[in-house]
């Protein structure tokens, strides 16, 4: 399993980010997810979307679910547990290898039960986190985010660990586990959409030793196949000799917010196109 790694603390000119853990980070978000009002548009992916911070979108009503060393079928199982749900959600579909960690499910898909005697204490405790760990919005860090684009593509010489990766990648055979979640994905796909949601799949753009390794492959081949339909899919086009992957898999920040502003005009033509 590829580690997260390499998550920097800030970005563009001293602009910082929530030092959490990525546990503490996953439960933040799911636990606020559940308190705020349904947004619009929900993601859930593994931690290559995880990079996808929910203020590089200009895109309001929009949460980021997306589970750092996860699946993206975890998110998609609490968000399909909800009685409401969000009228689109987007679901990557580049690491379909890790199994739904049914604990997360459980937890955040079992409702209000504890009882009234704690609901008080819950509400203060989530109100002293939502202090702590509010998200940044658009809006507070534009100037910021324009100023990162501008910038020239990074010159970090990542080979070391793209090479590390390209292994992992290379000796990995994910058919099985990525069969068993893209039928899965299928199943939650039918049950959202019959309550009235919209779904769509992504991919993020790979490195070129990544994307061609024999797991993405194998990946692509499977989930392509399950989801042939050309409408189903987010197609994300941004231009590849802009971006730059901080480990040879996770995009970096500016390559991050360049492809965040891809899915938004992607996401804007297929909601007229409907």
């Amino acid at each position: 399993m590829i580690a997260c790694g390499f998550a920097t603390a800030r970005f563009g000119s001293g602009l910082q980010m929530p030092a959490t853990t990525t546990r503490d980070g996953t439960l933040i978000t799911l636990s606020r997810y559940l308190r705020e009002p349904v947004p619009d548009i929900v993601l859930v992916g593994s931690s290559l979307t995880f990079r996808l911070k929910e203020e590089y979108f200009a895109t309001p009503k929009l949460r980021n679910l997306a589970l750092a060393g996860g699946s993206p079928v975890t998110g998609l199982e609490i968000v399909a547990n909800q009685p409401r749900l969000p009228a689109i959600i987007l679901i990557e579909a580049n690491v379909l290898s890790r199994t739904t960690d049914t604990a997360l499910v459980e937890r955040y898909s079992r409702g209000d039960t504890e009882p009234l005697l704690f609901r008080p204490v819950r509400a203060a405790v989530a109100a002293y986190e939502q202090r702590l760990h509010a998200p940044l919005t658009h809006e507070q860090v534009a100037v910021n985010l324009r100023k990162l684009v501008e910038q020239p593509p990074s010159d970090f010489d990542s080979r070391i660990y793209a090479d590390r990766a390209l292994q992992q990648f290379n000796a990995e055979d994910p058919t099985d586990a990525v069969r068993a979640n893209a039928k899965r994905i299928e199943e939650l796909i039918r049950k959202v959409e019959q309550r009235g949601a919209r779904v769509l799949l992504f991919e993020l753009p790979y490195s070129e030793p990544i994307g061609s390794s024999r797991a993405a492959e194998i990946t692509q081949e499977i989930i392509h196949a399950g989801f042939s339909d050309l409408h189903r899919w987010l197609r994300i086009d941004a231009n590849r000799s802009e971006l730059r992957w901080a480990d040879g898999v996770h995009l970096d920040e500016r390559s991050a917010v360049i492809v965040t502003q891809a899915m938004e005009r992607a996401l804007a033509s297929a909601r007229r196109a409907r």
